[in-house]
């Protein structure tokens, strides 16, 4: 028998309600949108270097509709363009790809609570999308923040690659108009937060570097990339390593540091 005095919770209503731009904080919509304006300038960049790099155009757009993952389309078409073997790029992209699964514990909340809401939004997650999301205080503004940039940007990010893609056979030579530059700026402005904030990861990073340059020469294309993976062997010990737990010592033997 249910209690007379049981009510939903507001987070159960939220979270199926309706998603309305007024449930974003004011300046959240005006965020996003600049957001989707940068993406679109880099969806071009990797729609046009994927033709011109010898793709047709038909796989950079079904890669972005069906892999939509910005950094490792780009290290899959770029391993691809340069000789490498679908294998290598595909590992590529997944290991790139697999920081989303991270993403996706912490925004679960704010896909809603139907199979088809989270199929679809398991899709959606990037790593813009979980930023807007985290950003948020409450339920109902991240719910909004999810969809609203995250159902955006798909379509701006799939709109730009098709027309990248049938420019590309146009503009000839990317180099010339620097859109080669738009990889690596991609990947340089995804991990350069990390780089900054850690030491760690800093020295993971140079041996990673360090690896990926020796073996390029000798090594068929994205497998110096899969190599450098053992630079994260940097960052297990050395300074700036967390020291290891120690058992407590004894009430009696502890002293005050100087």
């Amino acid at each position: 028998m249910r209690s007379s005095d049981r009510t939903d919770s507001p987070p159960e209503r939220t979270n199926d309600g309706f998603v309305r731009l007024s449930h974003l904080p004011r300046g959240v919509l005006r965020d996003i949108a600049l957001v989707w304006l940068a993406d679109a300038v880099v969806g071009v960049s990797f729609g046009a270097i994927a033709v011109a790099g010898g793709l047709p155009v038909w796989v950079p757009v079904l890669m972005s509709l069906l892999v939509y993952a910005g950094s490792a389309q780009f290290s899959a078409v770029g391993i691809l363009a340069a000789g490498g073997g679908p294998v290598a790029a595909a590992a590529t992209g997944l290991l790139l790809n697999s920081r989303t699964a991270a993403f996706s514990l912490a925004v679960a909340d704010s896909l809603g609570r139907s199979w088809a809401a989270r199929f679809l939004g398991a899709h959606l997650i990037t790593d813009e999308t979980a930023a807007f999301v985290l950003a948020q205080p409450d339920q109902k503004q991240r719910k909004a923040a999810f969809w609203i940039s995250g159902l955006g940007l798909f379509a701006v990010w799939n709109i730009s690659v098709l027309g990248g893609a049938l420019a590309g056979s146009a503009i000839g030579d990317t180099d010339r108009f620097g859109l080669d530059a738009a990889f690596p700026a991609v990947l340089l402005a995804l991990v350069l937060p990390a780089l900054r904030a850690d030491s760690m990861t800093r020295r993971a990073a140079a041996v990673g570097a360090v690896i990926a340059v020796v073996a390029a020469p000798v090594l068929p294309a994205g497998v110096p990339v899969l190599l450098a993976l053992l630079g994260l062997l940097a960052a297990r010990r050395g300074p700036g390593s967390p020291a290891r737990p120690t058992r407590p010592a004894h009430p009696a033997s502890r002293r005050s540091d100087s």
